[in-house]
């Protein structure tokens, strides 16, 4: 028999940061340690995001944890199962401008929302619904991964093909990791490596 334990007060989590910075191998590590301590999970992971297969969330060094697909913020909040005590959203960037109403309002009921996400997109720019949830939140956590051009810490995400998309689900070869000295905002404008 499940006995509900959530607590009276609920709160967000958001992990941020460039692509390969371990954002969603954070995000798995915090969810299994929930797991470890008999919470009831709950992993979601909008449905745009088919690079590693449709039911896992996927870090880049291979963890996974089972998750399920949700189209929008709506949908996500409609889904949550009443016994939930943590939820966790990979890939928080894709959402829609409805995710920190939708993460306010699980927190609001006392359970512990957790949220990994790019923060800036191709370009530099805040990549939303990040910003609004980074305002919200009770606790982030910045990651940093390496420059691949200069060993730096990296906190941008460098597109490698000429796609104006603000949206380009990828991974390596794609995108890398680069420094603020390294990252070049106008390669992704020049033609293809």
């Amino acid at each position: 028999m499940d006995v509900l334990r959530r607590s009276p007060h609920g709160w967000i989590e958001v992990i941020t940061g460039s692509m390969f910075s371990g954002k969603s191998e954070e995000l798995i590590r915090r969810l299994r340690r929930a797991q470890i301590a008999r919470q009831q999970v709950q992993i979601f992971k909008p449905l745009v995001d088919d690079r590693f297969g449709e039911d896992h969330i996927v870090s880049h060094s291979d963890m996974r944890l089972a998750s399920e697909n949700v189209t929008n913020s709506t949908e996500l909040l409609a889904r949550v199962r009443p016994n939930v005590e943590v939820i966790g959203i990979d890939e928080g960037q894709f959402f829609d401008a409805g995710l920190p109403a939708a993460c306010n309002t699980l927190a609001g009921q006392g359970r512990r929302v957790i949220v990994a996400g790019l923060d800036q997109d191709y370009l530099g720019r805040p990549f939303e619904p990040m910003p609004q949830l980074l305002a919200i939140a009770e606790y982030i956590t910045k990651t940093l991964a390496i420059c691949v051009v200069c060993g730096g810490p990296a906190n941008h995400t460098q597109r490698l093909v000429a796609n104006a998309d603000r949206v380009l689900v990828g991974a390596s070869g794609l995108y890398e990791a680069r420094c603020r000295h390294c990252f070049d905002p106008n390669l992704s404008a020049e033609a293809p490596r």
